[in-house]
């Protein structure tokens, strides 16, 4: 398991440790030990906090399963968060709790999620997977590209949105300030039609889907 405070890792293992069917292989309390701690320990679910000082859990979450495919990942936070949630769906997360989940729904997200079901708290996902309002003028059915109203940085914006990037990355990753990227993540939004980033990474999530 993955979390900065000592006392939120102690009291999960003290709860798991009164289950014949769930054992702690390892904790960690930085993103970067948990890089290097969860490959070696190879848990059957990860456990891993959102907020980290050194980092985010949604970014160990794409370490983990680009190099670890077979670990599953159970995000547990204390923030009901869009932009995280949209991160750790795209970062290929079986589950996003609160921390504000009781023991026995802790207990069972961690089986649900082992045993290779999808697990996310309700109100959360559905905000997240909403889809875009539609104009009603495709009544016929057919798909339209909404991405052909953007220009070309924003569609790389939208693809990084799409990874799970936070602001502040993109911006490392296009060497602009997070402030302008903000401004484009307005506007590209304002063009698809929507109203959060989450429905923009789950619409890439969809059409990357439909793709394959």
């Amino acid at each position: 398991m993955l979390d900065d405070h000592e006392i939120v890792r102690r009291g999960i293992r003290d709860l798991f440790s009164g289950e014949d069917d769930i054992e702690v292989v390892g904790e960690a309390g930085t993103a970067a030990d948990a890089l290097t701690r969860i490959p070696a320990a190879r848990p059957d679910v990860a456990i891993l906090d959102v907020r980290l000082p050194d980092g985010s859990g949604v970014e160990v979450c794409r370490e983990v399963r680009s190099r670890s495919a077979g670990v599953k990942c159970l995000m547990l936070t204390s923030y009901a968060d869009d932009e995280a949630l949209s991160g750790a769906i795209a970062a290929g997360a079986s589950g996003y709790v609160l921390k504000t989940v009781r023991g026995d729904e802790l207990l069972a997200a961690v089986r649900d999620v082992a045993a290779g079901r999808s697990l996310f708290d309700p109100a959360a996902t559905a905000r997240a997977w909403e889809p875009p309002r539609d104009d009603g003028d495709r009544a016929d059915g057919a798909d339209d590209d909404r991405t052909a109203a953007l220009s070309q940085r924003e569609r790389r914006i939208l693809e990084l949105i799409g990874e799970g990037l936070t602001n502040r990355a993109i911006g490392e990753r296009l060497h602009l300030a997070e402030k302008t990227v903000k401004n484009y993540v307005s506007s590209l939004l304002s063009k698809l039609g929507m109203q959060r980033r989450s429905q923009a990474a789950a619409y890439v999530a969809r059409k990357q889907a439909e793709r394959r």
